[in-house]
């Protein structure tokens, strides 16, 4: 069975468009075993805080970390169903939008960003938790 196969983005009529590179509005999982993805933040494999104080960096570190996971069981990013962003500063998803968007072109995840008031170490801005189909 293909990825295509089993997982499907999907717009019901009458829900508006998701908006490009953010999100799909939902997904029809048919088959393969769920991963679930703990929250991943802006550090390298020596423990090293990755970004700076650039918020896109430390995203891409994070999906850089996500990726590896996915890869390391088999998968990829395109099989991600679900993300949630947490963010120190709900204006900086406007600035990760060219990066998802590079990274999900078609189908994105189902998304969530939700702001929260601390991280886990005052230099890290974003964390992103996920779910992934994964055979």
């Amino acid at each position: 069975m293909t990825r295509e196969d089993r997982r499907q983005a999907l717009t019901p009529e009458g829900v508006p468009e998701p908006i490009k590179g953010y999100y799909s509005n939902c997904i029809r999982v048919t088959s393969g075993p769920l991963l679930f993805i703990a929250g991943q933040i802006p550090i390298d494999n020596d423990g090293n805080h990755v970004g700076g104080d650039d918020v896109v960096e430390q995203a891409r570190q994070v999906f850089r970390n996500i990726e590896a996971i996915l890869t390391g069981v088999g998968g990829s990013l395109a099989d991600l169903v679900k993300v949630t962003v947490y963010l120190t500063d709900i204006a900086a998803m406007g600035k990760i939008a060219p990066l998802r968007e590079e990274l999900f072109p078609k189908d994105g995840p189902v998304s969530a960003c939700v702001q929260v008031s601390a991280l886990a170490s005052p230099e890290i801005q974003i964390e992103i938790e996920g779910v992934a189909v994964v055979d």
